[in-house]
């Protein structure tokens, strides 16, 4: 009796817990890349790039010049001219690499500043579509592995309804 009385108890508790707990998915980075906003965030991205990309340009052919010029009077030149050039030209080098590192941190943190908006406006209508549909949790699918995930607790669309961002065509099929 009284074994029968705790696993009563045990399903009672299990049941009321698991009914306080709705979990939903969500394709954050297909929302993210069907916004209007994304297409802005892609031109300002390349803009910054091309300017990245001149500077370097600049410091190549500067580059370039010096090596060429040593090659063509290396032998005209004295040991302490070959040695002073060639300082200057691993000086160079050592630039060019310190300017390539430093530009893909630069263009890193420049997506990062330009995509921030985004992700807020995106965690905002996450936030909405949850509570109104009464979601204790919304994992996201990108990214992660899962075993099983029902589609019907995807608040992919419903999130993408609330920002106003259309599915393309071809995807509604």
């Amino acid at each position: 009796m009284k074994s029968k009385l705790i696993l009563f108890l045990f399903t009672i508790i299990c049941g009321v817990s698991a009914a306080q707990t709705k979990v939903g998915t969500i394709n954050s980075d297909y929302i993210i890349n069907l916004m209007p906003e994304s297409k802005v965030v892609i031109r300002q991205s390349q803009k910054y790039g091309k300017k990245l990309d001149s500077s370097f340009n600049i410091k190549m052919n500067e580059y370039k010049t010096k090596v060429d010029d040593y090659n063509k009077r290396e032998k005209e030149m004295g040991e302490l001219e070959k040695k002073t050039i060639g300082n200057e030209i691993a000086a160079l080098q050592d630039d060019i690499r310190r300017y390539q590192d430093n530009g893909t941190k630069l263009m890193q943190l420049k997506q990062n500043e330009l995509m921030r908006p985004l992700y807020k406006k995106l965690n905002e209508a996450i936030d909405a579509v949850a509570k109104a549909n009464g979601f204790t949790q919304i994992l996201t699918t990108t990214g992660n592995q899962f075993a099983y995930v029902d589609l019907k607790f995807d608040i992919t669309k419903l999130v993408m309804d609330k920002l106003g961002v259309k599915e393309p065509e071809q995807a509604q099929k």
